[in-house]
């Protein structure tokens, strides 16, 4: 685990390039085809995802799953342990893959995270030349400008559709003709303390931060369907500390939230309701859980219990009852903060639930129930290489960051000519606070 720890060299290129370049015949080198890597710090557990993209797919190289440690419900509490508990699962990914991870792209969620949606508003310099990329970013950084306290800052500016002139939901404007340019945006703002910490925690591993991006935007980028996009979805991110939302209407996020209620509150219910260790609670709710009791057999389990006999016989029609009791209470949480963004008729897709914590059977029933929307479970797709272990739902974070990274990459490559070749410092000392800034649809 020494590898991974401060004294790891840094790098002002891509994240992770240890791997040398291919050669190709006598007549010169090609590079090595584009890496990424990207941490998930959850509150249950850590994973590092190494990927390469290849023809623009994702070609996972290596992951590293470890327990977390030092965090609750999103947020540090203890920087040591969650130092140490992201250096494991760092070194396991560089083991699995061959590489050196010198950056990654983290994701962040916690109830310090907060959102509002932002118009920006320019002048077009010279209405007979078509809106360039700097008037995009004028817009975006005028929507950008927005009243919070000293103690938050701002960490997307997500842009839902343009205005030019007057005509609405303009998807891309640039080339167009115009006066006048407007943006609505999503702004995406989070604790400055809490982020810090977050990156003190990272860095502290012996890996540099490339961006911060919220976990259900990145969630979203990993199981949502464009289809399910364009007619309005809710991505339901169900963890160990946290449920992360984003509702998505004709398209573009119009709401994200993060709740302080996720898995490890029905391990809990468990423990209080069958007197039970918390191991063995999670055990019991993993191998015996089920959403819905009427669609289990009332026979009797054994499980690990505390006092003299060490084990006792539970119900599993009970095990059932204390899961729905949280599960339709977290799924009320869901539908009060869908009531706050948007109609239930703004949403044919209805809900995509995803995270460790959907892999609950029945969980999808119920949440058809109590929201009244259609609900499905989404698993990361469309993966090459190692990826067997990331199509599980707990792991839709970790894939998502991978495509947030892969697209911050087209836009390097797209950006890269119209800057001036001599400066490479500031070419990606712009890339990287464009990623901070804009998060591509």
């Amino acid at each position: 685990m020494g590898s991974t720890h401060g004294t790891r060299p840094q790098r002002a290129t891509d994240g992770i390039r240890d791997r040398p370049p291919i050669r190709q015949g006598t007549g010169g080198t090609v590079m090595a085809n584009p890496t990424f890597a990207a941490i998930d710090i959850g509150t249950t557990k850590v994973c590092t995802v190494v990927a390469e993209i290849i023809a623009g797919e994702i070609r996972i190289l290596g992951t590293g799953v470890g327990p977390s440690a030092g965090l609750n419900k999103g947020m540090v509490d203890n920087i040591h342990a969650a130092i140490e508990a992201i250096a494991s699962s760092v070194d396991k990914a560089e083991r699995a893959s061959g590489t050196r991870i010198l950056s990654a792209h983290v994701g962040i969620a916690g109830p310090h995270v907060s959102s509002m949606n932002s118009r920006g508003i320019v002048a077009i310099a010279d209405p007979r030349h078509p809106i360039t990329d700097g008037d995009v970013q004028r817009a975006l950084e005028s929507a950008r400008i927005v009243n919070i306290p000293n103690n938050r800052e701002v960490i997307h500016v997500v842009p839902r559709y343009y205005v030019v002139d007057g005509q609405d939901h303009v998807v891309d404007p640039l080339g167009m003709f115009g006066s006048r340019l407007d943006v609505e945006t999503h702004v995406v703002t989070a604790g400055s303390s809490a982020m810090h910490n977050l990156m003190q925690c990272v860095e502290g591993a012996g890996v540099r931060v490339d961006s911060l991006i919220l976990e259900p935007l990145a969630s979203a980028e990993a199981v949502v369907d464009q289809e399910e996009l364009n007619q309005g979805v809710v991505l339901c991110d169900i963890g160990g500390g946290t449920t992360d939302l984003a509702v998505f209407v004709q398209g573009a996020v119009i709401h994200t939230a993060v709740l302080p209620v996720g898995g490890q509150n029905m391990t809990k219910d468990l423990v209080v309701a069958l007197r039970v260790p918390q191991p063995a609670a999670e055990i019991t709710k993993r191998k015996f859980g089920h959403a819905i009791p009427s669609m289990v057999e009332d026979d009797e389990v054994l499980v690990d219990a505390f006092g003299s006999e060490g084990t006792k016989s539970v119900r599993r029609r009970l095990i059932a009852e204390v899961l729905q009791a949280r599960t339709e209470e977290l799924f009320e949480t869901v539908l009060s903060e869908i009531r706050r963004a948007t109609q239930h008729d703004t949403l044919s897709a209805g809900l995509v639930l995803t995270g460790g914590a959907s892999s609950l059977p029945g969980i999808e029933l119920l949440a058809e129930d109590v929201i009244g929307l259609p609900a499905r479970i989404g698993r990361p797709h469309h993966l090459a290489g190692l990826s067997d272990q990331l199509s599980d739902p707990a792991y839709s974070t970790s894939v998502g960051l991978l495509r947030m990274a892969m697209k911050s990459h087209d836009v390097m490559f797209r950006t890269a000519p119209l800057l001036p070749s001599a400066s490479l410092g500031g070419l990606l000392r712009k890339v990287a606070h464009l990623m901070r800034l804009v998060l591509p649809q």
